[in-house]
């Protein structure tokens, strides 16, 4: 895959004309508090991976789809991890078989 997590926020965040520090005063995490300026930084590097929460606080505001932004990071989006999680082996590898097809 040519485009990492952070290349993805920073070029959204750059078509929205934002900062970091605006970006980063919109996104909230889980206890309510905002995600500092250099925590989004280190987002954009590549050298932090958010977790599903801020995730998705950054898909809304910057228009991402977020089993995009999800897949980039290598998490799987809660509700088709929950799912999995009540399926059988063979179940759970014949739909990624399928899904590898598809993608085929």
């Amino acid at each position: 895959m040519d485009n990492t997590l952070g290349q993805i926020i920073s070029e959204a965040r750059k078509k929205k004309e934002m900062s970091q520090k605006v970006l980063a005063e919109k996104i909230v995490k889980e206890n309510g508090e905002k995600i500092s300026p250099q925590y989004l930084n280190d987002i954009e590097r590549n050298r932090r991976i958010p977790s599903h929460f801020i995730l998705e606080e950054i898909a809304k505001v910057l228009g991402i789809d977020r089993d995009y932004l999800l897949l980039l990071a290598e998490k799987l989006p809660n509700d088709i991890r929950a799912t999995i999680l009540k399926r059988d082996q063979a179940t759970i590898v014949n739909a990624y078989k399928a899904f590898r097809k598809k993608l085929n």
